[in-house]
């Protein structure tokens, strides 16, 4: 049993965001060891003069994002400002990373580490 001592910190993802899921990442396979990923810190950022909406989920591999498996659902981006997380959630092997917005304008970046 593997206990992820070995972190490597990375940026996850960068990426204008669009009206349609979109897999922004996708935890890697290792064939000897299960890879983890751990979401850090996100910043999404409103580059327009009106308020949008932003939808983040981590989806099980093979699965669609939803509610159910939502970060943010239909949250509030006030027009030129960023939305700042920080926190830890542990994506398994194959996991993805998907988000969308409202309409265009949203920028997202988001950091962590890839641990095996």
């Amino acid at each position: 049993m593997s206990n992820y001592q070995n972190v490597t910190p990375i940026q996850i993802a960068q990426a204008a965001l669009t009206t349609s899921y979109a897999t922004l990442y996708t935890v890697p396979t290792n064939p000897t060891t299960p890879t983890r990923t751990y979401l850090k810190d996100m910043d999404i950022c409103n580059t327009t003069a009106g308020a949008l909406y932003v939808y983040v989920s981590i989806v099980p591999s093979a699965g669609t994002a939803s509610s159910s498996n939502a970060i943010f659902y239909n949250t509030l981006v006030p027009a030129n400002s960023t939305l700042q997380w920080s926190g830890t959630q542990v994506m398994p092997t194959l996991a993805t990373l998907q988000a969308k917005g409202s309409a265009t304008g949203l920028t997202i970046t988001v950091s962590g580490g890839e641990a095996v």
